[in-house]
């Protein structure tokens, strides 16, 4: 899936920011990874492997797939760098061709947009061991799933904090019980989309109050949120934003929204030749993508307005994985 881009720091400042990143992590501005002395990738050797790296073109998958050309470099392979492809369909349809090795999908995406599902499988475990079983027969492998979940949800402001909701169950029942107080911010694709609002509604018993949605884009939403236009808001679970704004994201207790871990899709000729060595890679990499990980490293190019490379660097050398 797709986070909407957000303004970024411009001009002087954000370039500073940048080069100053770029050399604490780099040393003197050089992004490429160089397996350090006691790091993982230096207790792994895939020196005289040739390896084509994607990615889809938004700022997380930019970092994912910055992950991945530094953690193989740094290992001693030669990376090819074609990240930056337009969208799910272009990535897919590169790995497809050869044209890429791998690149990080999400379960979801795979699930609902490649294979073309329609029923929801709720079990992280058991949507990966899905598209992992449905792409058995394309010759594309998938491992190394990380935690980190980029899905929608509904979210709680500061101006909701006196509802005490926490939750999607407690919000159907506060459009019950306090329907003025029930007022959502969202996009005119989530109020009509099967797993939008219709089917949030459906999933859990509610019916939204009439007059309390107030439509507005996710590349303004936050700004109707200060505004008072609402107490809840449509969101995606990984952006950067989020905390920035300290949005509460609503548990989905009855589980609605589908999941989007992301994991490695890589051809299976490419990953059966050293697949032991990938596994330990990035295993211990998916270990590390936790929700509040992604949070930070998405806001530091969302915001920040920092360029991928140096920040992925910097968290790869910290984690002592390059």
């Amino acid at each position: 899936m797709k986070i909407t881009s957000v303004s970024r720091l411009t001009g002087l400042t954000a370039l500073l920011a940048a080069s100053a990143l770029a050399l604490s992590a780099c040393g003197g501005g050089d992004a490429t990874a160089k397996g350090s002395e006691g790091s993982l990738a230096s207790t792994v050797d895939l020196k005289g492997v040739d390896i084509t790296i994607g990615s889809k073109e938004y700022p997380e998958q930019k970092i994912l797939g910055e992950i991945l050309i530094q953690t193989l470099e740094a290992s001693g392979a030669t990376v090819k760098d074609k990240t930056g492809l337009a969208g799910t369909n272009v990535a897919r349809a590169a790995l497809e061709s050869g044209q890429i090795d791998a690149y990080y999908e999400y379960t979801g995406t795979a699930w609902l947009t490649v294979f073309k599902k329609t029923d929801a499988i709720g079990d992280p475990n058991e949507l990966f061991d899905a598209v992992e079983t449905e792409d058995a027969g394309n010759g594309i492998s998938w491992f190394a799933r990380a935690p980190f979940n980029n899905t929608y949800g509904v979210g709680a402001s500061p101006n909701a904090a006196d509802t005490g909701v926490t939750s999607m169950s407690e919000y159907a029942e506060l459009t019950r019980t306090n329907p003025d107080q029930a007022t959502l911010c969202a996009s005119a694709e989530f109020k009509t989309r099967d797993d939008g609002l219709p089917g949030l509604e459906k999933h859990y018993g509610f019916t939204q109050p009439k007059g309390t949605v107030y439509p507005v884009e996710q590349t303004v939403i936050y700004q109707a949120v200060k505004q008072k236009k609402c107490n809840f808001m449509y969101l995606v679970s990984t952006d950067a934003r989020l905390a920035k704004n300290k949005i509460t994201v609503l548990d989905d207790d009855k589980t609605f929204f589908p999941i989007y871990n992301p994991a490695v899709n890589m051809r299976t000729d490419v990953y059966d030749a050293n697949a032991a060595k990938y596994d330990k890679l990035f295993d211990a990499v998916a270990a590390l993508l936790t929700q509040d990980e992604i949070l930070e490293l998405n806001g530091k190019v969302e915001l920040d307005g920092l360029p991928a490379g140096p920040v992925v660097t910097k968290f790869l050398k910290a984690k002592k994985i390059i």
